[in-house]
């Protein structure tokens, strides 16, 4: 804290806008802030609202906490120490309104930093759980996982403001506490996830000799990957606060009294903490490039449509008017007369008359398919060819049975359905059916049997069984 330079909060306090922009950039394209609602479809349960919000409150509260304490820093500036030379201001020194802020600051920190534990501790449960459970243990609600995680979640909750709290009277104590005491909360979650990352790429070809479809092993191989970057970068952030508290809590400080070591370690710990709750975000909430892209598409071709129709409309309407204008009046006799006066005085009374066509007098009803075929043929008017529809099988059924037909008029018959293909997935040996309906570990909507059943490469598009 005071021990600190006031660039390394400059750095904390970049970092976290730069998270907070992507957050809201990620979230407006992931479904322009749908995902924020509390009744966000039929699947937002308590589970997924508190992962929701929880997460999303750790990022201002930490981002608080870091321009806070930049204000306060640079504020406060430096001060010449006979011993030492230059040296950030002492907290001692510092303005009544300064040090009055030091301990709400450091409470936002706190608070912040338990709901990264409950974050952590969230997904190293249920990647556990991804894991070890096989075909006949369905629901992770009522797993020993889904236990540990909210007694878990309630003890980080707890402990991590009341830490603060006790050791506020000494700001200096305080601070050190706080970030020891959330430091070794985070690195035993991040150690204990390492046998996750160990034991991952076995699983995944498991899935793949069980025979489960490639777009669910592309999806969690890709989640794997993030998981292995996160963890590195959640090193970088406990350890270096880990140091510091340890340090700060022993009765002489040796890397605190150093300004390159606490500069260094504090920078470090802000990109290992923006660069973790960021690859956190994108696993919360998995864009789907390719369904963003079919959605435009389709709300392009919708506006193009209604273009279209309007335009048409107008058209016809204009045709319309224009035959009122036109046709004269049924007791002139196909005569059409205008008085000069609607047009300006200038016009003379003028008269159209319109041919009139009579069925009988020029062969229209003795057409015969000889004479349209010379009709067509003196007018250089190309006939139409015959369009015969192919056979194709059916497998567009609604009926659950996998049986094929053959259909040749639904034009959505060649390809198969997410429906048939996600009951295929169901009969696919010892797999657990949430590998198939996974997308992000908040995002949990297994149904039993013929359920709600996954959606390909992450999009969030769920396709219901029959």
């Amino acid at each position: 804290m005071s021990h600190t330079s006031p660039a390394s909060y400059l750095v904390w306090s970049v970092l976290a806008c730069l998270l907070g922009s992507f957050l809201l950039y990620h979230l407006w394209s992931f479904d322009r802030f749908k995902c924020l609602k509390w009744n966000n479809g039929p699947n937002s349960g308590a589970f997924k609202r508190v992962m929701t919000y929880s997460y999303l409150l750790s990022v201002p509260l930490i981002g608080g906490y870091a321009i806070g304490f930049t204000i306060i820093k640079y504020t406060e500036g430096y001060v010449i120490f006979e011993p030492l030379g230059i040296i950030p201001k002492p907290w001692q020194l510092w303005e009544p309104a300064a040090k009055a802020a030091v301990f709400p600051l450091t409470l936002l920190f706190s608070v912040g930093w338990a709901c990264e534990i409950v974050t952590h501790l969230e997904e190293l449960c249920f990647w556990l759980f991804l894991i070890n459970a096989g075909s006949n243990q369905q629901d992770w609600f009522r797993t020993l996982y889904f236990k540990i995680w909210m007694v878990g979640s309630v003890v980080a909750i707890a402990y991590m403001p009341l830490v603060t709290i006790f050791t506020r009277h000494d700001p200096l104590k305080c601070e050190a506490y706080t970030a020891l005491a959330g430091s070794l909360g985070s690195l035993s979650l991040t150690l204990w996830f390492t046998p996750v990352l160990w034991t991952f790429p076995s699983f995944l070809d498991n899935l793949r000799k069980e025979g489960v479809d490639t777009p669910t092993v592309v999806r969690l191989t890709k989640f794997h990957e993030l998981n292995t970057i996160r963890v590195v970068f959640r090193f970088l952030f406990v350890v270096p606060l880990l140091i510091l508290g340890v340090d700060g809590v022993r009765p002489h400080n040796h890397i605190n009294e150093s300004m390159f070591a606490t500069d260094f370690l504090m920078m470090v710990g802000g990109f290992g903490c923006a660069i973790s709750s960021a690859i956190t975000l994108v696993i919360f909430f998995p864009r789907s490039v390719e369904g963003e892209i079919a959605s435009r598409e389709a709300a392009r071709e919708a506006r193009r449509k209604r273009l279209y129709g309007l335009s048409s409309g107008m058209v016809e309407s204009g045709i319309h008017s224009q035959s009122q204008l036109s046709l004269p009046p049924p007791h002139q006799d196909a005569k059409a007369r205008f008085s000069g006066s609607s047009f300006g005085n200038n016009y003379a009374e003028q008269t159209v008359s319109l041919p009139v066509v009579d069925p009988r007098r020029d062969g229209y009803n003795q057409m015969s398919p000889s004479s349209m075929s010379k009709y067509t043929e003196e007018d250089d008017v190309p006939s139409l060819p015959r369009v015969v529809a192919p056979l194709r099988p059916n497998r567009n059924r609604p009926s659950p049975s996998p049986d094929v037909e053959m259909d040749s008029m639904n034009p959505s018959a060649i390809r198969l359905t997410e429906g048939n293909l996600s009951q295929h997935n169901l009969r696919a040996g010892n797999v657990n059916p949430m590998v198939h309906n996974f997308t992000s570990p908040i995002d949990l909507m297994y149904q039993p049997a013929l359920g709600n059943i996954a959606r390909a490469n992450g999009s969030r598009l769920t396709f219901t069984a029959p």
